[in-house]
């Protein structure tokens, strides 16, 4: 046998990859694994947590209403900041110049403003604006109205974190539209499509793939950030079990109670994060999986 028949029937045998054996990385995972075991023990041994407590405020109806409040908060205020955030965008991508203006000019003032200073604002806008009237410009009112009975402690909490999450609401909008490719738009305006339409069928759905996670992570933004309605005392989840420890002094198994619906939320969310992404990419991960494919059969050859 030559040596170049034995290189022709070596090329045709599989080769195989043995991976290199990194001892950090198993030193490194049991010193994570001792760590978190030694913190679960510390948690579950330390009796000033309470556990009991923490059990018996966990399902209350006090705790339970609270936390209904909390989804319907920022249910309602993520669906109108995304209303907002997508009216923003497409203005920041007016041709227009004062539409455009104004556009960044809400977005650079709402981001720059903490949402709890809004949120005091909005509070006491009463004392800036006593009625709300309606009428005729430079003319007489026709309709008037005090402005405490309109802007509630639930209305000022829904307006500001609608104001605020707006404005990230539309940065994100804002750069899925800029990801998807400017020819696309160029062919369906050839195709004789009203702008409108081309936004709707054309731009939207891919500029979906990347707007869900950074939208999605808001989200999950938006349900932590309605903690800070508190301040203003409305009955949402943290100030649920600020009432009931601020009666009975169990403040730390309160705060935990707190905390583990926070954290059951934010796993609902991603959960339903990871379906809309399937959804959004079943397109994307065929056309993947084919170039994959293709490419794997051209190496195969060139090896050959």
């Amino acid at each position: 046998m030559t040596d170049a028949t034995a290189v022709k029937m070596g090329a045709d045998l599989p080769v195989r990859i043995r991976a290199r054996k990194r001892y950090g990385n198993w030193v490194a995972g049991a010193m994570v694994v001792l760590v978190v075991v030694l913190v679960f023990r510390s948690a579950l041994t330390n009796e000033n947590f309470s556990w009991p407590a923490f059990g018996r405020y966990v399902f209350s109806s006090t705790i339970l209403l609270g936390l209904a409040r909390t989804v319907e908060l920022a249910v309602i205020a993520m669906a109108l900041s995304i209303i907002a955030g997508i009216v923003l965008a497409v203005l920041r991508q007016s041709s227009n110049g004062v539409l455009n203006a104004v556009s960044g000019a809400y977005i650079w003032v709402f981001r720059a403003t903490p949402l709890l200073v809004l949120l005091l604002l909005l509070y006491n806008v009463a004392a800036l604006y006593p009625t709300v009237s309606l009428g005729i410009p430079f003319g007489p009112d026709l309709f008037s109205v005090a402005t405490n009975s309109v802007v509630t402690v639930a209305g000022a909490a829904i307006i500001g974190l609608t104001l605020h999450e707006a404005a990230y609401c539309a940065e994100i909008f804002r750069a899925g539209l800029v990801s998807v490719e400017h020819g696309q738009r160029e062919a369906a305006e050839a195709l004789g499509m009203p702008s409108g339409l081309i936004l709707r069928r054309i731009v939207l759905p891919q500029a979906m793939r990347a707007i869900v996670p950074p939208l999605t992570n808001q989200f999950v933004n938006v349900v932590k950030t309605t903690s800070i309605v508190s301040v203003i005392s409305m009955s949402e989840l943290l100030h649920s079990a600020q009432i009931i420890y601020a009666r009975t002094y169990e403040t730390i198994p309160l705060l935990l109670v707190a905390t583990f619906w926070y954290l059951v939320l934010t796993a609902l969310l991603t959960v339903a994060q990871h379906y809309v992404e399937q959804y959004f990419n079943r397109g994307r991960a065929g056309i993947s999986a084919a170039a994959s494919r293709k490419l794997s059969r051209l190496a195969l050859e060139a090896g050959r």
